[in-house]
């Protein structure tokens, strides 16, 4: 019996593109889906999930030239990144069954909590449910390294069911205003972000707030609402600033980092190494989406079944279309907040803080449509410098001190608002129990 056990162990939970395969054909089976359906549902899942390491190898490798020339620039001893850590790839061929089987468990968890209590939402942002997952297990597995998975599995579950679940029910007070419906959600983890910008908006915005819609701004500013766009300028003017400062200083340091670059220029190896960045956070996001796009259908035929009435809590961008201006002016007060918090964290804590435009853009957006609502352009810019101080703050935080031994590597530009509020919980909670 025990070789049973230890053959399921190596080759389910231990493998878990093959893991989300099953989890993918048995939800299409259910659903009584068609031989067609099932067999190319199962294998776009699992190729969809071995796209992710391809993806998080690239980012990892830019951010390997990004950590140590920005401690330089801002003149620290070294790379302000942990070391001997696991890393994603790593970690995740490690823990990946058990990410699965605990979003499957979670899952269950949200449904049994939508059918039997009076939050009907169910959370259907797959990609969100990974990473959140991810990085939670990343930081109790830092606290407790010889954890039993036979307790975290039911645990984790349990928190991460109830997030999903309480998470739409926070911010659907303001939903309905901004969509005019109480049949839809948002099921994001900019949550918590969306909920304080909301809230605090009122207060920057006056008695009569001037909505962003109501100012008009030009089409050539369009690009604004393309993440993989902004991603790629700004990490290449930042990669451009830090290489030109690298070159002016010619300390030792610099020269070594300079030479990585062999016989290429200094300043189109680092252009190139932006783009890289960029290119690697569209592979993942690329790889997510094609294994959540069958995953989640899954789920949902399940869900809708068993629930009555259920609303389904949707990705951040299902509030974009009622405020586009907001949209811009909510990712303007990111961008400027994270720029802002790169320079403070640099020069005071002595951390690089890596201002993924990809967390930035999303969440700043979809905080600024929020802060829209209730301090009209004023709150929209809020909600987005709202989200770069808790992504900078939280990500210095996550990095450093949550996880620093399994995935900061991740923390450093997957992880994101709620993430960052709820992970010192969690954190605080397993070393009680530790």
């Amino acid at each position: 019996m025990s070789n049973v056990f230890l053959w399921i162990a190596n080759n389910i939970f231990g493998v878990p593109a093959f893991l989300i395969g099953i989890i993918v054909l048995l939800g299409l089976v259910l659903q009584k889906s068609d031989i067609s359906k099932i067999i190319s549902g199962t294998l776009k899942a699992i190729i969809g999930f071995l796209i992710i390491n391809i993806g998080s190898d690239i980012i990892v490798g830019a951010l390997n030239v990004f950590q140590p020339m920005w401690a330089e620039v801002f003149g620290l001893s070294s790379n302000t990144m942990p070391t001997g850590f696991m890393g994603f790839d790593k970690f995740n061929a490690t823990f990946g069954g058990y990410i699965a089987l605990i979003m499957t468990l979670g899952f269950l968890v949200n449904i049994l909590l939508a059918r039997f209590t009076k939050f009907k939402f169910i959370y259907l942002t797959g990609h969100m449910m990974f990473w959140t997952t991810a990085v939670f297990l990343g930081i109790i597995t830092h606290v407790k390294p010889d954890v039993s998975m036979t307790l975290v599995v039911p645990i984790l579950s349990i928190i991460m069911g109830t997030y999903w679940t309480l998470q739409p029910a926070l911010t659907q007070k303001y939903m309905v205003k901004i969509t005019g419906t109480d049949s839809v959600a948002l099921g994001h983890t900019v949550g918590i972000g969306a909920w304080l910008s909301a809230v605090l908006g009122k207060f920057v915005g006056g008695k009569n707030p001037k909505s962003s819609e109501d100012i008009k701004i030009s089409e050539k500013l369009s690009f604004l609402r393309d993440s993989n766009v902004i991603t790629a300028l700004t990490m290449g003017s930042l990669f451009i600033i830090g290489a030109i400062v690298l070159m002016l200083k010619g300390t030792d340091v610099s020269k070594e980092l300079i030479a990585a670059a062999g016989t290429q220029n200094f300043i189109i190896y680092s252009i190139i190494e932006s783009i890289k960045f960029a290119a690697g956070i569209a592979v993942v996001l690329f790889g997510v989406r094609l294994f959540i796009g069958e995953l989640i259908p899954a789920f949902k035929g399940i869900s809708t079944k068993i629930v009555p009435g259920a609303v389904p809590a949707i990705d951040a961008p299902i509030v974009y279309p009622y405020a586009p201006n907001a949209v811009i002016f909510g990712f303007l007060g990111a961008f400027i907040g994270g720029l802002i918090w790169m320079v403070i964290l640099g020069n005071t804590v002595g951390y690089v803080f890596v201002p993924t435009m990809i967390v930035l853009f999303f969440h700043g957006a979809a905080a600024g449509v929020f802060g829209n609502l209730t301090g009209g352009y004023k709150g929209a810019l809020l909600g987005g410098f709202i989200i770069a101080t808790i992504v900078a703050i939280g990500q210095f935080y996550t990095v450093m001190y949550l996880l620093p031994s399994t995935i900061p590597d991740t923390a450093a530009w997957a992880a994101d608002t709620d993430m960052f509020i709820i992970g010192p919980v969690l954190y605080f909670i397993t070393k009680i129990f530790r």
